[in-house]
């Protein structure tokens, strides 16, 4: 129908003591274009799932705690694999590797974010592979990407049988692994608002290991009109159920000169607006303590960075 063979996926072996380790059954389609895509899942949402990098949902098809009787593979569409920087926004198609945005060149701070963040997401093949829209899609509150849709206030774009909509960040999130993406809806791209010129961003992140999930995160993008916070964004990742956007901690700086005593304050706020569950390597005491002092490492990254390179855009 789609132009691809359609085939059965078949567990071969087990090994010992460690549970199934390939996964169960499913059938495979290969849409070419988004209008395709939309009538299989229009047709078998709730038992499908959508392949788009794989970097999450193989690793639950191999361990069996995703059991979908359809994988609808998306690799194949042509046009969703490209950044559009436009006037107001910058939008990653659906398709766009962790990769594409670490390489970011185009002259915009959102690049900058970009390329601060990536680095922090998993190893280099995973990179290679994975998507950012991806990353949102499955909604891991440690997720890096989550946290950067949440503070810079994305737009994440569906099509479904209904047609198009837009659903923004605040809105998308419902809980760990939980978004407000339909069955039979596809994820085609993330529209995300440019920071105004001239505003520096910074990133920091707290973890047991190299490429390991985040224990806690923080991201700052900031700017200085005439020796004060004219703009700011500061985002949390792992600080609850769902990624977020520390508006207190904003407002307290905003028409403030960024004097060490009012970053403090304003990241013990960010820090007062989380609430983490305790995890067996990071109680939330410690966590909340963690994204104080690293909300407080970022703003006074960029306030340095500011003050040593005010005529950066």
């Amino acid at each position: 129908m789609f132009g691809h063979p359609r085939f059965r996926y078949q567990r071969r072996y087990r090994m010992p003591g460690m549970g199934d380790m390939k996964p169960a059954q499913f059938d495979y389609v290969a849409p070419g274009s988004v209008p395709e895509a939309v009538a299989v899942l229009a047709g078998r949402g709730p038992e499908s799932r959508v392949l788009a990098g794989g970097q999450s949902l193989l690793i639950e098809l191999r361990y069996r705690t995703a059991r979908p009787a359809l994988v609808v593979d998306v690799n194949g569409i042509p046009g969703l694999a490209e950044i559009a920087v436009e006037d107001g926004s910058v939008h990653v198609g659906a398709l766009v590797r962790h990769a594409q945005l670490e390489r970011a060149r185009f002259d915009d701070p959102l690049a900058g974010l970009f390329r601060e963040v990536a680095p922090y997401v998993g190893h280099p093949p995973i990179r290679a592979r994975g998507t950012f829209a991806g990353s949102l899609a499955w909604a891991h509150p440690a997720s890096e990407w989550c946290a950067l849709a949440m503070a810079m206030g994305a737009g994440i774009e569906l099509e479904g049988p209904a047609g198009r909509r837009t659903v923004p960040a605040d809105s998308w999130f419902r809980g760990r692994f939980a978004t407000a993406c339909l069955p039979e809806e596809l994820v085609t791209g993330v529209r995300l608002p440019r920071p105004p010129a001239g505003a520096v961003p910074a990133f920091a992140e707290l973890r047991r290991t190299h490429g390991s999930f985040a224990l806690a995160a923080a991201l700052v993008v900031l700017r200085l009109v005439d020796g004060r916070v004219d703009w700011v964004r500061v985002g949390l990742a792992n600080a609850a159920d769902v990624p977020l956007r520390a508006v207190e901690a904003e407002r307290l700086m905003v028409g403030e000169p960024p004097e060490p005593e009012l970053l403090a304050e304003a990241a013990a706020r960010a820090a007062a607006e989380a609430n983490p569950p305790d995890e067996p390597h990071a109680p939330a005491a410690y966590r909340r303590h963690a994204l104080a002092t690293l909300v407080r490492r970022c703003l006074t990254r960029a306030v340095r960075a500011r003050h040593e390179h005010p005529g950066a855009a």
